[in-house]
């Protein structure tokens, strides 16, 4: 599977699910009509993640940075061997970038900035979160499953679709989402560098990795 991403830029950014110490500022959200009816399976955090890839002004391997970030729990519920419903939370902390591991000082400054209140704001707002709402099956392209749901990052929900591989397989449930551009804007990161130093894009590019194994 394509390695992917969320988006940010030299000072970049991220987003993927939210869900904070505080009360979320918006109501702009679908309503659940999943269930929790069925076979319970709890999200495997040291192998799932969201992948984040951001750009400057001009979308090129050159102007990006990508990276991950690491679940804090989840799970999943399976009925008649289908995916029924699901909810993940995201550990913003753990938001890193990926292709400069191997600059240390240059990693730890983007970090850092990502985290602070010009980003994600991660000591006020230290989760992110996506329910699905709805699941309905799809025989377009290479993916099986449409998943409707309410992604929330800084405290802001808004209804968020993705095309999706769901594999129920015994025990264990995979779900590897389509990269998707995901309008920073819209959840509260807003922060521009210096045209000076490239414009940062609107658009984060997220994929959501999961698995889930069945609770006894």
């Amino acid at each position: 599977m394509k390695r992917l991403l969320f988006s940010l830029a030299i000072p970049a950014l991220f987003t993927f699910v939210s869900c904070s110490k505080e009360k979320p500022v918006t109501s702009e959200m679908d309503d659940v009509t999943t269930t929790k009816d069925g076979s319970r399976f709890v999200l495997d955090t040291l192998n799932s993640n969201v992948e984040w890839k951001g750009y400057k002004v001009f979308k090129s391997e050159n102007t990006s940075h990508f990276g991950t970030i690491k679940f804090e729990s989840g799970d999943v519920t399976v009925k008649d061997g289908k995916l029924e419903s699901g909810k993940f939370v995201a550990d913003m902390a753990s938001l890193t970038s990926e292709d400069l591991k191997n600059k240390k000082d240059d990693l730890e400054k983007l970090n850092t900035h990502l985290k602070s209140a010009d980003f994600f704001e991660v000591e006020k707002f230290p989760t992110a979160s996506y329910e699905i709402t709805k699941v309905s099956s799809s025989a377009e392209g290479d993916y099986n499953t449409i998943l409707d749901g309410n992604l929330t990052i800084k405290g802001i929900t808004k209804p968020t679709q993705f095309k999706a591989n769901v594999a129920v397989n015994g025990s264990e449930v995979s779900i590897a989402t389509e990269p998707k551009d995901i309008v920073r804007e819209e959840f509260g990161v807003k922060f521009q560098s210096p045209a000076a130093n490239g414009v940062i894009k609107n658009e984060v590019t997220l994929q959501i990795k999961i698995k889930a194994l069945e609770k006894k």
